[in-house]
C-alpha cells in the first residue's frame, strides 16, 4: 500500500488542531504547516505525534505547494487538510480503497466535504456536493490561488477520478465572531481579485457539462447582476434548496448574503479610490 501523508496547514488553531490530528491517525504520517502560531498549536501538533514545520503564510495554494516539497514528506500520496476539517472511518476506508486502485495516470482525486453548523450538515445551502483538488500525487500537481482561497480544480495532466464519501469541516468550530472576522478578511481578498481578474462571460462555459467550469461560469455571471446579495441568498436558500436545512440554512445563507455585501463594498471603494 503507497505511504499516505496528511498535510494540515494552520495558524493559532489549538482549539481545532488535536481533533484534525486524531482523526487522521489512519494516514501514515501528519504534518503540521505552522504559521508562527502564539496559542501553543504547535506544541499541542507535536504532543499528538506530528510533525511541524513552521512557514509564513502568503496563501491557502503557495503553502501547500511548498510544504509538498519539504523532505520530511514522505508519501506518494498527500491529503491536503485545514484544521477545521477532519476524516471519519468511512472516509479514511474510501480513500484508501481509491488510492489501491488508483491507475498510473490517476494524479489526483477530487473530494468532497460536509460543513456543519450548531451541529448541522449543511447539505443543500452550501451545495454539497463541491468537488475540490486535496488528495494528490507527489510531484504530478500545484494548487492555484483564486481570490481568498484556491482554484477547486485546477489545470492537471492526468485524471482526477471522484472520491464520493465526504469529510467533514466544521467552519464555525471557534464561534461565530471569529468566522465573521475572518470572512471580513476575505471579502478584501475577493474584492481585489474581482477587479483585477474580471474576463468575459463566455455563454459555454455557463451550460458546461463541467460542473466545476459551470460554477465559476456562474459565479462570475452572479458579480454582474443587480442586487448580488440578494441574488446570492435566492440562489443558496430557493433554488439550491436551502430552506431544507431549517434553521441552520437560513442563518447560514443570510451570513453568505451578507458576506457578499462586502465584497461589492469594498470593490466598489476600490474602484472610486
Amino acid at each position: 500500500m503507497p505511504v499516505i501523508s496528511a498535510i494540515v496547514i494552520c495558524r493559532n488553531e489549538a482549539d481545532n488542531i488535536l481533533r484534525c490530528i486524531q482523526s487522521l491517525d489512519w494516514c501514515d504520517e501528519v504534518i503540521v504547516v505552522d504559521d508562527n502560531s502564539t496559542d501553543g498549536t504547535a506544541d499541542i501538533a507535536r504532543n499528538a505525534g506530528a510533525k511541524v514545520i513552521n512557514h509564513p503564510f502568503e496563501s491557502f495554494a503557495s503553502q501547500r505547494n511548498w510544504a509538498m516539497c519539504q523532505p520530511v514528506v514522505q508519501g506518494e500520496w498527500i491529503l491536503h487538510f485545514d484544521a477545521d476539517e477532519t476524516s471519519s472511518p468511512s472516509f479514511a476506508s474510501a480513500v484508501n480503497d481509491a488510492i489501491r486502485t488508483a491507475s498510473n495516470d490517476c494524479v489526483a482525486f477530487a473530494l468532497c466535504r460536509k460543513t456543519m453548523f450548531h451541529g448541522a450538515w449543511l447539505k443543500y445551502s452550501d451545495g454539497f456536493p463541491v468537488w475540490i483538488m486535496r488528495l494528490v500525487r507527489r510531484n504530478t500537481v500545484l494548487f492555484e490561488d483564486s481570490g481568498h482561497g484556491e482554484v477547486p480544480i485546477p489545470k492537471i495532466a492526468g485524471t482526477l477520478p471522484k472520491i464520493d464519501e465526504p469529510f467533514i469541516h466544521d467552519a464555525f468550530s471557534k464561534g461565530l465572531s471569529n468566522w465573521v472576522e475572518r470572512h471580513n478578511k476575505y471579502s478584501s481578498y475577493e474584492a481585489g481579485h474581482e477587479r483585477q481578474s474580471e474576463q468575459p462571460l463566455m455563454f459555454r462555459q455557463i451550460i458546461s457539462t463541467d460542473r466545476a467550469i459551470r460554477r465559476r461560469a456562474l459565479r462570475g455571471l452572479s458579480r454582474r447582476l443587480p442586487a448580488r446579495p440578494v441574488m446570492r441568498f435566492l440562489y443558496q436558500y430557493v433554488l439550491k434548496f436551502g430552506f431544507l436545512d431549517g434553521r441552520p440554512g437560513l442563518q447560514f445563507c443570510l451570513l453568505m448574503a451578507i458576506y457578499e455585501w462586502f465584497i461589492v463594498l469594498k470593490k466598489n471603494e476600490l474602484e472610486s479610490a
